[in-house]
């Protein structure tokens, strides 16, 4: 008997994965939290139903919101992570030596736990002795900040969900009061091909252009994710993603990729034309 893992993302579109066995299944008081062996994605996590990762594309999703930003601020000394409990963005900025203080913020312990048990790949980026973890909600945890840190990641799953007040005007703002003079802001900034997500991107795009002078919307394609078509949000007070990007000091690491180049971080900020008028019909509303 074929067992096969489904999740609609419009009324009308369904993906499914055929799965070779379930390997957790438990619930939290913010959300029920499911793993699965596929043949095709090995190990992927679901909450609620929706897939959040893989472990054959969530190396799209975690290069792309560290390496765009790290590329571009010439001095981060502390990042503070929103959500992040599957320690993958916290893995890649382990990268950087000149970091001195990453906060993750992730309100979750059981979600933790289940990455550390299933997906420890992800999961080694939390024991980076300058990962310092707090069970709170990142809302909160933000009021009480400010002129703190030189990059924020918004790596919440849900604008829906129980991590909604991640993606709220109040939020932008208490994320541009708690960087410093030159900080950068990058978040999920979710699919916009289906009419059903559309609101929701334009949203996000609105109160961010509200909240910081300099915004910009890049792309990546991660096969698990709604059209397999994703965009991220770089929200900064001085440095332009492309103006500011000094690829010879990225290349000079020698951090290895399997997506992110340096190449790539340019091609990223070309956005289809449906993407472009979208993102300007908002900022007209200005």
């Amino acid at each position: 008997m074929e067992f096969w893992f489904e999740e609609l993302h419009t009324d009308n579109v369904k993906m499914s994965i055929r799965v070779d066995k379930q390997l957790f299944s438990g619930e939290s008081e913010y959300q029920r939290i499911d793993v699965f062996h596929s043949p095709e994605f090995g190990r992927f996590l679901a909450s609620n139903g929706s897939v959040i990762f893989s472990e054959a594309d969530e190396f799209v999703y975690d290069e792309m919101i560290v390496h765009v930003p790290m590329s571009v601020h010439p001095g981060v000394k502390k990042v503070l992570v929103i959500g992040g409990g599957d320690g993958g963005v916290a893995r890649e900025l382990s990268h950087y030596p000149e970091i001195e203080e990453i906060d993750v913020v992730e309100e979750d312990q059981l979600f933790i736990d289940v990455c550390k048990e299933w997906f420890p790949d992800n999961a080694c980026g939390l024991e980076d002795p300058r990962v310092k973890i707090y069970n709170e909600n990142g809302l909160r945890f933000l009021r009480s900040r400010q002129d703190q840190y030189d990059l924020i990641i918004n790596d919440c799953t849900d604008p829906l969900g129980h991590t909604a007040g991640m993606f709220t005007k109040e939020f932008y703002g208490n994320c541009f009061r708690a960087l410093h003079e030159d900080g950068i802001m990058v978040y999920q900034h979710g699919s916009p091909f289906f009419d059903v997500d559309e609101e929701a991107c334009r949203a996000m795009h609105r109160k961010a252009f509200r909240s910081f002078p300099i915004n910009r919307v890049y792309q990546a394609h991660i096969p698990t994710c709604p059209a397999g078509y994703w965009l991220f949000g770089f929200a900064s007070k001085k440095y332009h993603p492309l103006k500011n990007f000094d690829a010879k000091r990225w290349n000079d690491r020698n951090i290895k990729t399997w997506y992110y180049t340096t190449n790539m971080h340019c091609g990223s900020f070309m956005l289809p034309r449906y993407v472009e008028d979208l993102l300007l019909e908002e900022e007209d509303k200005i």
